[in-house]
C-alpha cells in the first residue's frame, strides 16, 4: 500500500549540487515524519536529516548541517532532499524513509518504511 520512491540520484563532481526527491504514496502521507539516510559500502546507514509531519522543525547530521536542506511539499506528496557543496565523502545510497507523525519524539528515531535507495556518487 504505502510506497516511497526515491529519485535525483547520480554522479556529480566535488562541490556541486543534487535534489533527491521522495515520491510517497498514501492518503496519510502528510501526517508522517520523512527521514533521509545513507549507506556507503562497508558501513552503517547513517542519518542524515530529517522533517517532521508539521514541516515546523528538521533535523540534520552534523556531517551534511549547512550544506543539505530537506523540505516537503504535502500536496505533490513528495519530499526534497537538496545537497549542495557535495563531498567525495557524501557518496552512499540515500533512502527514504516514513513513520506516523510524531511530535516529542527525536526526528533520529526509527522509521517504519523505507524506500529502495537512489545512488549519490561524487567524484573528486
Amino acid at each position: 500500500q504505502r510506497q516511497l520512491v526515491e529519485s535525483g540520484g547520480g554522479l556529480v563532481q566535488a562541490g556541486g549540487s543534487l535534489r533527491l526527491s521522495c515520491a510517497a504514496s498514501g492518503r496519510t502521507f502528510s501526517r508522517y515524519d520523512v527521514g533521509w539516510h545513507r549507506q556507503a559500502p562497508g558501513k552503517e546507514r547513517e542519518f542524515v536529516a530529517a522533517i517532521r509531519w508539521t514541516g515546523s522543525s528538521t533535523d540534520y547530521a552534523d556531517s551534511v548541517q549547512g550544506r543539505f536542506t530537506i523540505s516537503r511539499d504535502s500536496a505533490k506528496k513528495t519530499v526534497y532532499l537538496r545537497m549542495n557543496s557535495l563531498k567525495p565523502e557524501d557518496t552512499a545510497v540515500y533512502y527514504c524513509s516514513a513513520r506516523p507523525g510524531t511530535t516529542g519524539d527525536r526526528l533520529r528515531a526509527a522509521y517504519d518504511y523505507w524506500g529502495q535507495g537512489t545512488q549519490v556518487t561524487v567524484s573528486s
